[in-house]
């Protein structure tokens, strides 16, 4: 250390402390009554230069690098095989002035975000499309402040034809993702007179807040001239209902059964014959085809 920050001396018994920082530390109590009267939590000293170029300060990634590392990610490299292939091709990780990490970072921060935003772009160009080839496709998007998908709902004109005839109880599923974006993709899903299952609207969700399902359901209404669908099946999320209680107080609400079902092992796991309770409910709840078969069962 220099002469201004050497008076570190350990003296026995009360001192004054004196700090060279703005954040004032605890006194550090050492052994025997002792203590440390000075603390300097600056830099005093230089640093190891071989330890020292790979502090974060001191990485960096060149124009040629970043070019790189973009294009493997078009390419779909993974970022560990694009850093090994610049380990490769200068002989080794010392001859490096960044790391693996620094990959990984760039790739999050610049490269995919980039691509995201023009990635939403280029949807709601689609949608748009899809919109001058048939004036029935419907379409909402809202975006985020960084221009990313928050959240969108469309239908075809097909869906919207097939609602009329198939639209009395919706199956509304999300327990879809997807992998890149981090969006819920959530389906509108009704039963056709061959007892298929006929696909009625689509949506993504950056979350699953109230006010996203609220915005969801507004559309639909919005989509379909007011009309709600008579029952509404859904998962066990409580914003969920919560927001279709506000936005289609006429529709009837039910927990979707194989939702009830995945549940029933978790909440019947501590009890002596699980197995046998699990087995017994299933079949009256599969083989049960009138509501006072299922009563008696």
């Amino acid at each position: 250390m220099d002469d201004s920050t050497s008076d570190c001396q350990l003296n026995q018994g009360e001192v004054d402390y004196e700090f060279e920082s703005n954040e004032v530390p605890e006194p550090l109590s050492v052994v025997d009554d002792q203590f440390v009267p000075k603390v300097v939590l600056d830099h005093s000293h230089p640093c190891c230069p071989s330890k020292a170029e790979m502090l974060k300060q001191h990485r960096e990634l060149s124009m040629s690098i970043r070019c790189t590392i973009e294009n493997n990610e078009e390419a779909g490299i993974r970022p560990r095989k694009t850093y090994q292939s610049f380990v490769a091709a200068v002989g080794g990780h010392r001859e490096l002035n960044f790391i693996e990490k620094d990959v990984r970072n760039y790739i999050t921060r610049e490269v995919r975000n980039i691509s995201e935003q023009e990635d939403a772009k280029e949807f709601w160009k689609y949608l748009l499309r899809m919109k001058e080839k048939n004036q029935n496709f419907f379409f909402e998007l809202e975006l985020e402040e960084d221009q990313l998908i928050k959240l969108a709902f469309w239908a075809d004109a097909r869906s919207r034809a097939a609602f009329e005839y198939f639209g009395d109880v919706i199956s509304f599923d999300t327990t879809y993702n997807t992998n890149r974006y981090n969006l819920v993709c959530d389906s509108f899903v009704g039963v056709n007179h061959h007892g298929q299952s006929t696909l009625l609207r689509c949506s993504l969700m950056k979350n699953e807040e109230i006010e996203s399902f609220k915005w969801l359901f507004q559309c639909w209404l919005h989509c379909m001239g007011g009309n709600a669908p008579k029952e509404f099946l859904t998962d066990q999320y409580a914003s969920m209902k919560r927001a279709l209680e506000a936005c289609m107080p006429t529709t009837i609400h039910r927990w979707c059964i194989w939702h009830i079902m995945k549940k029933i092992p978790s909440k019947l796991n501590g009890y002596k014959g699980h197995a046998e309770i699990e087995q017994e409910m299933s079949e009256v709840i599969w083989n049960s085809h009138s509501k006072d078969l299922f009563d008696r069962n």
